[in-house]
């Protein structure tokens, strides 16, 4: 199937809709410079931000249970709607009585509304001002997602943040598309945020509502997202569309120009970002919230991150390593096996090795932005940023430890 954007008259002053009822709460404890250290409430408690939030794309966090994502401190997690609404439908999670309770997670859930995945079936969708018709990535069947039935589906599942409907532009793209992608996308956040105001929770338990700024790598578009976005009064804003091909300058720019337009009383989220070095410096331009798939899926290839690098479990350097893989991580693995004893497990396929690299990982990746936010608290931030991202950046830790 081909692309068919629909119509691409511009709308560019949106009406401010009427407040809907959201318990999530958003305070800003200490600043520095652009770095902000806060605190977001959900009905389900208390995150400190900066966070990362761990990807349970399908209700799972790949090769980690959740009650090792809880012993190593997440507060949050994500799902997909597009996933989940596919498999195993939200009639299912519907009778278990929400997606928490169906995955036996007690704490703050993120759900995303699906739709860079959607958007990534290049072949198998047709995207028109309705919303977007795509095949089954599964078995072909035909679905519609529109911006209501995605806000349906996200009530469905019983999220505590449920994201909007929107086009993630392709990289490339000249801008002309990305203007006329970006129109619609902000014309779907605002029928999502009427949507939400027409229905209800399921569960007993608040949902909220983030818009997602758009606009490729075109500061103008981005520009005009963001301010358009503010203007609807969203409970928190996500920067969309980076990460997906452009120079990691480009990504830096970009978030830094929406940061800058954003209502600094919201949490800001930037999506699918990314490497240690991303996230910092990001952080530094007044990004709160990250996720991304990059420390599970690491970890199961066996690249590991630690305090001075990155470690490659499968080379042979390790074979004969008795020491942890991070004698300063506290994660389950480093407690009480080896590095020979990890690549060990890589080498002969046990899966084991998935288990204990993924949870290092995250547990790294935690600890990480809970020392940016302990040095924006101190107000060192930028200094120990610095240090830490060219140490982090020094080369593979195999060949320098």
């Amino acid at each position: 199937m081909g692309l068919s954007i629909g119509p691409s008259e511009r709308r560019v002053d949106f009406p401010r809709p009427n407040a809907y009822l959201s318990t999530l709460k958003f305070s800003i404890v200490q600043t520095d410079g652009n770095a902000r250290a806060g605190a977001l409430v959900t009905g389900r408690g208390e995150i400190p931000t900066p966070v990362f939030m761990p990807v349970g794309t399908q209700g799972s966090v790949k090769a980690v249970e959740q009650r090792e994502l809880e012993d190593l401190g997440a507060r949050i997690i994500l799902g997909n709607a597009y996933h989940l609404y596919l498999r195993p439908g939200t009639a299912l999670i519907e009778k278990a009585g929400g997606l928490h309770s169906f995955i036996g997670w007690r704490k703050t859930i993120l759900t995303d509304s699906g739709g860079y995945q959607v958007f990534s079936l290049t072949a198998l969708r047709r995207i028109g001002e309705e919303g977007v018709r795509f095949k089954s990535h599964i078995d072909g069947s035909e679905h519609v997602f529109t911006p209501e039935g995605v806000i349906d589906i996200e009530r469905s599942l019983g999220s505590d943040i449920m994201m909007v409907l929107d086009e993630c532009a392709p990289f490339p793209c000249d801008e002309a598309y990305a203007r006329q992608s970006n129109d619609m996308t902000l014309r779907w956040a605002l029928r999502c945020r009427t949507r939400m105001e027409q229905t209800f929770p399921k569960y007993g338990t608040d949902q909220s509502l983030f818009g997602i700024v758009q606009g490729s790598t075109f500061p103008r578009v981005r520009e005009e997202s963001a301010r358009a976005l503010a203007g609807m009064d969203f409970d928190g804003y996500a920067i969309g569309g980076l990460s997906v091909g452009e120079p990691e300058e480009t990504m830096y720019e970009m978030t830094g120009l929406c940061t800058e337009i954003l209502p600094p009383d919201r949490p800001r989220y930037l999506m699918g970002v990314g490497t240690p070095r991303n996230m910092l410096e990001a952080i530094a331009r007044g990004v709160d919230m990250f996720d991304c798939v990059l420390p599970t899926r690491n970890g199961r290839n066996g690249v590991l991150f630690t305090r001075n690098g990155k470690l490659n479990m499968r080379n042979a350097v390790h074979a004969g390593d008795l020491r942890p893989v991070d004698a300063e991580c506290t994660c389950y693995g480093c407690r009480n096996f080896t590095r020979a004893y990890l690549r060990h497990l890589f080498k002969t396929g046990e899966i084991l090795a998935l288990q204990l690299a993924s949870l290092h990982n995250l547990t790294f990746y935690v600890w990480l932005l809970s020392q940016a936010r302990d040095a924006i608290l101190s107000r060192n931030f930028t200094a120990w940023k610095d240090e830490t991202v060219q140490t982090l950046s020094a080369g593979p830790a195999d060949t320098n430890m």
